[in-house]
């Protein structure tokens, strides 16, 4: 159990939106405990989600609990037995676990935030063949001799050249573990990663417990 209340304190989700265009969350590893596996051994849970804005605490509590909720699994949000915020003692946590009447703890933590930069090369093409030449060479419309063949060589460059993008990517690392509450052996454990965009915080933590949900199905433990 004092792993268990050790691991709590240090649970948390924190989605951050980034300037990129697209958010998504994958399923890096996940372990199942040989003992728990395919036997389906959760019926109730403590979902904790120890993150310093109240608000996101409490939706990411309340969305897991709901989409736990909705496969059968009687899930309680920390804050509803651990209102206040910051560090809590063991003695105290050990009590709110037991008031939540639950037999499992699912928490979750941050264990690492990477930036990921992509540089596409620009490109510039001049004209073909040579100078003075190109479509209309020798007239007025083209390349060669001329006022038509200047305007025509220089707006030709600009048609052509491709600046350089960069892509900017920021990846969330996060670790979740579900023990059991009466000796703190860990049951399942997953690391995920969450390439964090423009999508509101709500949607990337939607995002993020639909996945823990169906992988612990999956898993054959909900």
């Amino acid at each position: 159990m004092r792993k268990l209340l050790s691991l709590a304190l240090l649970a948390g989700v924190a989605l951050i939106g980034t300037g990129c265009s697209t958010t998504s969350t994958t399923m890096d590893a996940q372990w199942v405990n040989p003992t728990y596996a395919g036997k389906r051994p959760v019926r109730s849970v403590m979902v904790l989600a120890t993150v310093r804005d109240t608000t996101n605490r409490r939706v990411t509590e309340d969305r897991m609990v709901a989409a736990l909720g909705a496969v059968g699994v009687k899930a309680v949000p920390s804050y509803t037995v651990l209102p206040q915020e910051g560090a809590v003692d063991e003695a105290k946590l050990r009590q709110a676990v037991s008031d939540a009447g639950v037999s499992h703890a699912l928490t979750t933590r941050i264990i690492n935030v990477t930036t990921q930069v992509d540089v596409s090369p620009g490109m510039v093409m001049g004209p073909a063949w040579g100078p003075g030449w190109g479509p209309g060479w020798g007239t007025r419309g083209g390349w060669g001799p001329g006022w038509g063949g200047f305007a025509g060589y220089h707006n030709s460059m600009w048609a052509t050249t491709t600046p350089p993008q960069v892509t900017t990517t920021q990846n969330v690392h996060v670790d979740t573990r579900l023990f059991d509450a009466r000796d703190a052996s860990v049951v399942w454990s997953a690391a995920t990663t969450t390439a964090a965009g423009s999508t509101s915080v709500p949607r990337l933590i939607d995002q993020f417990v639909q996945l823990i949900v169906s992988t612990l199905q999956k898993d054959g433990l909900i």
